[in-house]
């Protein structure tokens, strides 16, 4: 059924028959849509709206006079917001997925399912409107000095980009369809999740369960459960994650690591909104809200072929890309605060404090791990101190540590290009050294001890080599 609150929205069916026109129609009709226009030309499409608004247009693909890949590059191009449903026959797949790269937010295929139609339509009915959301927020952030942001405690920052994100968070939160959350490890992503689930306001519980490493047995057991004699051991029926998440939120972490078959699956789960018990031949609607993260480039292993395509963009409508924490560091007065805090209250211990120099330091270092990293490093300081301070030595030792094992790990990926030096030609050794001493004083607010730490030199040296350079 499509909810009360869209049944004004205006919906365009295009198709050169009749018959397919009057049928999806009387469908869209029978659940209370009020504003149905048809067209069998394409060309009356592109005139329509350009004067007219569209909520969403049902677009055949296969059309004399103007095909519907050519009226679908055209809407995208006009970026009217409009979501758009391309409808194909069966062997047209992989063009369908094409058009989703166009910027459709749907595919259906011939014959038309009439559930699987209006479950579509819904779906981009709902995308509609909160696309529309999302524009007026932005409009109002940039009109306004100071938005209101959603209260999130468990999100601890002052970034102007992070805020940005919470705040879209805000908008989505309450929609049924998918959320992808992607970011390097440690970011924080099941943190987000948890917000969005307590965002929702929905009823049911925030279940999490990591499906890196699960074959395609323990996937469908783990989240579709299993009938009674389904298998030797199966003793009883089990139900899964899914039926446990009922009203609620299921949050599958590192999805970039399923397996295809599993794949399969979870695409019939977002198609069609239900799922099969291993060894039951009963479909069962799912009523838990879909939330999967991955620290993984999914469109780079689409390209490879690791991930299905049209899993890919299913869950691409909406997305939450997490910067890492070397791009908010304006954030780390607040979250060394917290978590010293935090961690002295566990271990009994009286109020800690630090001098201002560990945050010129803390701001030097990339933090490849991020959030989780850096609540490492306070945690192990922490619970070393013994004279109610911080030290900052502690945490050069930390680093050095860290910057160390880095350079030996072959896993890891290329180094970061962190604050690059450039020169209008090639420099001189004095050039070369005295830009360098100048970039490392500028990262560290013009402290010695730590410039010198970056450089590899001790303070002592560093001060030889800008009294050197002082000179005439």
């Amino acid at each position: 059924m499509i909810p009360e609150n869209f049944h004004d929205l205006p919906v365009v069916l295009v198709d050169d028959d009749p018959q397919a026109l009057e049928l999806l129609e009387s469908f869209l009709r029978s659940v209370g849509m009020k504003h149905v226009i048809t067209f069998n030309d394409g060309r009356d499409l592109l005139r329509h709206i350009e004067n007219f608004s569209t909520a969403v247009i049902v677009l055949d693909l296969m059309m004399p006079k103007i095909s519907g890949i050519t009226l679908l590059e055209e809407i995208s191009r006009k970026n009217l917001g409009i979501s758009v449903i391309v409808v194909t026959a069966e062997q047209q797949i992989e063009t369908a997925i094409e058009c989703m790269k166009l910027g459709a937010v749907d595919y259906l295929t011939k014959p038309v399912v009439i559930k699987r139609f209006l479950s579509s339509v819904n779906r981009a009915l709902e995308l509609y409107t909160l696309n529309e959301e999302i524009i007026a927020s932005r409009k109002k952030a940039d009109s306004e000095p100071f938005v209101a942001t959603p209260l999130v405690p468990s999100i601890i920052t002052q970034n102007k980009d992070l805020l940005e994100l919470i705040r879209y968070v805000g908008i989505i939160a309450e929609s049924f369809q998918p959320i992808l959350i992607s970011g390097e490890t440690g970011v924080g992503k099941e943190l987000f999740a948890q917000a969005i689930h307590s965002l929702s306001k929905r009823k049911g519980v925030f279940v999490s369960v990591n499906v890196a490493g699960l074959d395609d047995t323990l996937f469908s057991d783990t989240l579709f459960g299993h009938r009674k004699g389904s298998y030797t051991g199966a003793i009883s029926d089990r139900d899964g994650l899914i039926k446990k998440a009922a009203n609620g939120t299921l949050f599958l972490d590192e999805i970039g690591d399923l397996n295809e078959l599993s794949q399969i699956k979870l695409l019939r789960l977002l198609q069609e909104n239900e799922y099969y018990p291993i060894g039951s031949d009963i479909p069962v609607q799912n009523h838990a809200r879909l939330l999967v993260a991955t620290n993984q480039n999914l469109k780079q292993r689409m390209l490879e072929g690791k991930f299905r395509k049209d899993l890919y963009y299913r869950l691409c409508s909406h997305q939450v890309n997490i910067p890492p924490l070397r791009n908010r560091l304006d954030d780390i007065p607040l979250l060394l605060n917290h978590y010293v805090a935090e961690y002295a209250h566990l271990q009994n211990k009286h109020k800690l404090t630090y001098r201002k120099e560990l945050v010129n330091l803390l701001a030097t270092y990339d933090f490849p791990g991020n959030v989780r990293e850096l609540q490492a490093m306070i945690l192990d300081v922490v619970t070393r101190s013994s004279d109610g301070k911080i030290h900052v030595t502690a945490f050069k030792e930390l680093i050095s540590r860290e910057k160390g094992s880095h350079l030996v790990d072959a896993d890891l990926p290329a180094p970061v290009d962190f604050n690059p030096i450039s020169f209008p030609r090639f420099p001189t050794m004095k050039e070369a050294e005295t830009e360098l001493i100048r970039k490392a004083l500028e990262i560290s607010n013009n402290n010695q001890g730590i410039a010198a730490q970056m450089l590899g030199i001790t303070r002592q040296a560093l001060n030889n080599r800008l009294r050197r350079n002082r000179k005439p």
